[in-house]
């Protein structure tokens, strides 16, 4: 893990930095997921690039709609959380599961990703999940109350699509 983000840091030190637009307030998925700051190794070729972009979006969208569809695209059936809360299942089942939890709970959730950097195989992102408890959570009804996350996800994007496994830390 420490080679890793040597590794990430070094690449992240000869890439650009590039300011991205403002991810906007809407659900409209054109909007949802952009990184406000993007940095990208300078060795990955536009068209891995954007694959990998491409990916990481869809995963973060699917966070803020529960479009299962959207999750299907960016993670294949190895997907591996190496973080896994107890009691979520494994797989596509897992995001799927939790996606339905914090949606329930959090009806206008979105996921703003402040930050996104692509190294390696990599796309490291600094994220905050926020809206409102106004739904259910472990039979705890919420009262309105803003809610905010600020995990910073590592995902596993190998050249050849979909994503098999993801990192993140709170």
């Amino acid at each position: 893990m420490r080679k890793l983000m040597i590794a990430l840091a070094a690449s992240a030190a000869f890439a650009g930095e590039t300011p991205v637009k403002d991810a906007g307030t809407e659900r409209d998925l054109a909007t949802l997921a952009v990184p406000e700051t993007l940095i990208i190794a300078a060795d990955i070729p536009a068209a891995r690039r954007a694959a990998m972009l491409a990916s990481a979006r869809k995963f973060y969208q699917f966070w803020s709609t529960g479009d299962e569809d959207l999750l299907r695209q960016t993670i294949s059936d190895r997907f591996v959380d190496h973080t896994l809360p107890p009691g979520r299942p494994q797989g596509p089942a897992g995001p799927a599961a939790a996606s339905k939890a914090f949606l329930a709970a959090v009806p206008d959730l979105k996921v703003v990703v402040a930050q996104q950097i692509l190294a390696g195989d990599r796309v490291v992102s600094h994220l905050h999940f926020r809206g409102h408890f106004t739904g259910v959570f472990n039979q705890n009804k919420g009262r309105g109350r803003s809610s905010s996350a600020p995990p910073i996800s590592w995902q596993s994007v190998p050249a050849r699509l979909p994503t098999t496994g993801i990192w993140k830390t709170i």
